[in-house]
């Protein structure tokens, strides 16, 4: 969500419900673990009446421990902070876990997925950064399509591995064949007069992907 317009929010959630998509990712900046601010957990609440889309709350901050029951209460059903913020991720997980949500943990380009090796058995999507967290419209590091294959080798079927920068039409098929089963989507929707159409050319795409591997 961090490409949409902000001046016009209730009408961009009608049109993504348009077009069918089914998880909103909400990317929260603090200021100071990335270098950039965004929204906190007051507007995703107020906007989670407005659709029955998941909400995928990414805490790019520094200490998502204390701000944690702030994106409980305001309706996030999946919620992703990072490995760089939070070394020993395990109490934390188990926090999002008991609360009911999807409890999720992100990966830097830099760091290595041996990093979280801790959490398995722990979390339920490992989300990977194609980009440097803290700006839209990166270009997609390629890098991050053997990061995809480890994680899944590490982690089994059964957690959701998530990819976050630079996907589009051109990007989204590599890691869709190593094994990713969440695609955050920002310009290469928001820049488009007509999200369904290009929500669902990527979809094909990453399905395609996934059939030919």
């Amino acid at each position: 969500m961090l490409k949409c317009d902000f001046g016009n929010l209730r009408r961009e959630i009608e049109l993504l419900d348009r077009a069918t998509s089914s998880v909103l990712h909400w990317d929260v900046m603090d200021g100071h673990f990335v270098p950039n601010l965004s929204y906190g957990a007051l507007l995703i609440e107020r906007v989670r009446p407005l659709t029955r889309a998941l909400f995928d709350a990414h805490l790019m901050i520094s200490d998502p421990a204390r701000y944690l029951d702030d994106y409980i209460r305001a309706g996030c059903e999946i919620i992703t902070f990072h490995i760089e913020a939070v070394p020993e991720p395990v109490e934390l997980l188990r926090r999002i876990r008991q609360a009911g949500c999807l409890a999720g943990l992100a990966v830097n380009p830099k760091t290595p997925v041996s990093a979280v090796r801790s959490a398995v058995g722990e979390c339920d999507n490992v989300l990977i950064m194609s980009v440097e967290p803290g700006f839209g419209g990166q270009a997609f590091i390629p890098g991050a399509i053997e990061k995809v294959a480890e994680a899944r080798a590490m982690f089994g079927p059964e957690v959701l591995i998530s990819i976050d920068g630079g996907i589009g039409p051109k990007t989204i098929s590599e890691p869709a064949k190593a094994g990713v089963d969440l695609f955050v989507a920002g310009s290469s929707v928001f820049d488009l007069p007509d999200y369904g159409q290009a929500i669902q050319s990527m979809a094909a795409l990453a399905r395609s992907a996934r059939n030919v591997s």
